[in-house]
């Protein structure tokens, strides 16, 4: 039985590493991000640098919630490796530890770090992502809106009011559902023809109504005209619009049940955030999975001196997995197998390998 005293030092260990190269991913993403966005952005009217900054920063949390995985994988890899340099590894095995031994405690440090991602650091990611959402829709912000939105490409709303039907492409969405980015607004008449075309930087939602903003109306007779204001009724409402393109990405772990619960009193289907709702409870199970594959692509290769190989090995089934991940994930989205078995399946699939390939290596 490991002591309480090992456990502890392997446990900072794996701990170390994970959070060390997580937070040097975090720096990695935000320096891409911010580069990406200057690129965008930096020839617009009212550019600021400072701005950019803050917006690319808060944005970070969001996007690395995609590499924590990883993150937990190659760093139980370095901790393993570090474990087998320092011969550390082998005076355990002839101290009658097995490997199950001394993966326990990067497997309960791997489920302490799925908690509080899930519980704490997927809410405040989410919160600082809809924080910058807004500091990129309001102002002078122009493309940038769009690049930063809730919803990854345009899409459509169609509404109907007592003057006629209305078709918006959306390029992006902030603040819950209550401002549209880039809308392009197709207005008919009672009649069913087409009577003019509106295209705006921004449409906030009001009583009613949306706030068009830097508007250029194109009449189906007559010359364009430009409104730096105007209004157009609307029977939409915030939670309709998040509701319809919001990315599941965008919700909170703890609003997530409450968007499911509202997407289906509303007869829109819930697949996509109930999926998300499960891959959140599940992310403890899967982080644990990780660094089984770890254990089974490293202690091997560690004992022939071979980093490489097993570098090589880490990523390759990180990569398997994220396909694996990717593919029902859309499976689940789409509603055609249900979400918690394509959030289940990755983490089922990778804890199942991990243990056969540790029991056949290592208990014969």
């Amino acid at each position: 039985m490991i002591g309480r005293t090992l456990f502890g030092y392997i446990a900072r260990l794996f701990l170390r590493w994970i959070v060390g190269l997580f937070l040097g991913t975090l720096l990695l993403i935000f320096l891409i991000d911010l580069l990406e966005l200057l690129r965008s952005v930096s020839s617009q009217d009212g550019f600021d640098l400072g701005t950019v900054m803050v917006i690319s920063a808060f944005r970070v949390p969001s996007i690395s919630e995609q590499v924590l995985p990883f993150a937990v994988l190659l760093g139980s890899m370095a901790a393993l490796l570090t474990l087998s340099r320092r011969s550390e590894l082998a005076v355990s095995r002839a101290a009658g530890l097995s490997v199950w031994q001394f993966t326990a405690p990067g497997i309960a440090v791997a489920l302490a770090i799925g908690v509080i991602a899930t519980t704490a650091y997927n809410p405040l990611a989410t919160t600082l992502k809809a924080e910058s959402d807004r500091m990129a829709a309001s102002g002078a912000a122009g493309r940038m809106g769009s690049l930063l939105s809730d919803i990854s490409s345009e899409t459509w709303l169609r509404q109907h009011t007592e003057e006629g039907d209305a078709v918006i492409k959306v390029a992006g969405i902030a603040e819950e559902g209550r401002v549209l980015v880039q809308p392009v607004i197709w207005m008919f008449g009672r009649d069913g023809m087409l009577k003019q075309r509106i295209e705006a930087s921004r449409a906030t939602l009001g009583d009613g109504v949306f706030q068009l903003t830097d508007a250029r109306v194109h009449e189906v007779s007559g010359e364009p005209r430009s409104a730096p204001e105007m209004t157009l009724p609307t029977a939409l409402t915030a939670r309709q619009i998040s509701q319809r393109l919001a990315s599941p990405s965008a919700v909170s772990f703890w609003r997530l049940p409450d968007m499911i619960a509202q997407s289906a009193n509303a007869g829109l289907p819930p697949a996509r955030f109930q999926l998300q709702y499960d891959v959140l409870l599940l992310r403890p199970a899967l982080l644990a999975a990780m660094v089984l594959i770890a254990t089974t692509v490293s202690l091997g290769m560690s004992r022939k001196g071979n980093a490489g190989r097993m570098i090589l090995g880490g990523v390759t089934a990180g990569f398997m997995l994220y396909v694996v991940t990717e593919i029902f994930g859309d499976l689940g989205s789409e509603g055609l197998v249900p979400p918690l078995l394509a959030a289940a399946a990755p983490a089922f699939i990778a804890l199942t390998l991990g243990a056969t390939v540790l029991l056949f290596q290592e208990d014969g």
